[in-house]
């Protein structure tokens, strides 16, 4: 069993753009300028877009951080979206998700310049993505393509199962599964919560995506050997006995499936860490193309 370790492969991606960004400085150039809008004060999103500022740091990218209340309205949030989207030095920008009850998320991402949408989630990267255009990858698809092949695995022919039908994960992940070319090729079956007899489904499965979001759910008899895991979920569970009060948990049962698996991603480590690294590796990408 081999573990797809999502951390090294993300320090790997960012010593490759840090080497491109000092190329770039060293010739003068401007370097990419990554802006992070986060609407409220939801902790999780407010350690994730800290991350990303860091990581910016780390590679030699000029990064922003637009911080604004619980209490904005569409109007100003609009406002500040075509601001950035007007603004030459910035090269891409994301909006942290979840936003608060009063706004319209669609209608926000709808707002985004194509051109600086690094986070690959406008209507029009996402079409692109389906006909196999060049564009802007939703980071984690793309991070998980990334893993699959840095660690050279096997996709053309094999049956993937993606758990889960999300917009940012499971849909994206089950088209860039089918599509030709590595990784790539495999026949692909989407399933979710209306799925009936998942079990029999999962325990066919050659590779099991899994953005489902509930702990534990994908258990050592739901899979055959040999199976390859990538494990998207995320969800902190309280734990009495760890210093935090709570631990991070996939949706796999790690422990007793990482026993049948052939390849598996761990929670945390796995596919966290390529997220942002691919949210970077876009960035770069939208600099590029503006150059």
């Amino acid at each position: 069993m081999v573990i797809l370790d999502g951390k090294k492969v993300s320090n790997d991606i960012k010593d490759e753009i840090k080497q491109q960004v000092d190329k770039m400085k060293a010739k003068g150039e401007k370097v990419p300028h990554l802006a992070a809008v986060i609407v409220g004060n939801d902790g999780a999103s407010l350690t994730y877009v800290g991350s990303k500022v860091r990581a910016c740091e780390r590679v030699g990218f000029e990064s922003t951080m637009v911080r604004m209340s619980n209490t904005t309205s569409e109007i100003e949030l609009l406002d500040k979206i075509e601001e950035l989207n007007q603004n030459d030095d910035i090269d891409g920008f994301i909006i942290q998700l979840p936003l608060p009850p009063q706004i319209n998320t669609q209608k926000v991402l709808m707002a985004v310049d194509p051109s600086k949408d690094v986070d690959g989630f406008h209507p029009e990267n996402f079409g692109k993505m389906a006909l196999d255009m060049s564009t802007f990858i939703p980071a984690t698809p793309f991070g998980i393509l990334e893993l699959l092949d840095r660690y050279g695995v096997e996709t053309k022919g094999k049956h993937t199962v993606v758990i889960g039908r999300s917009h940012i994960v499971g849909r994206p992940m089950s088209i860039l599964m089918g599509r030709k070319g590595f990784p790539g090729n495999s026949t692909v079956t989407l399933t979710h919560s209306h799925t009936k007899n998942i079990t029999q489904i999962t325990s066919q499965a050659d590779i099991i995506i899994s953005a489902l979001g509930v702990p534990n759910f994908l258990k050592a008899e739901m899979v055959k050997d040999d199976v390859v895991i990538i494990d998207v979920g995320i969800t902190r569970v309280p734990d009495d006995n760890s210093p935090k009060g709570y631990i991070i948990t996939g949706d796999v049962d790690f422990q007793n499936v990482s026993k049948k698996a052939s390849y598996i991603t761990p929670v945390p480590g796995g596919v966290g860490p390529m997220t942002i690294a691919m949210l970077l590796k876009n960035t770069l990408l939208a600099r590029e193309q503006r150059m």
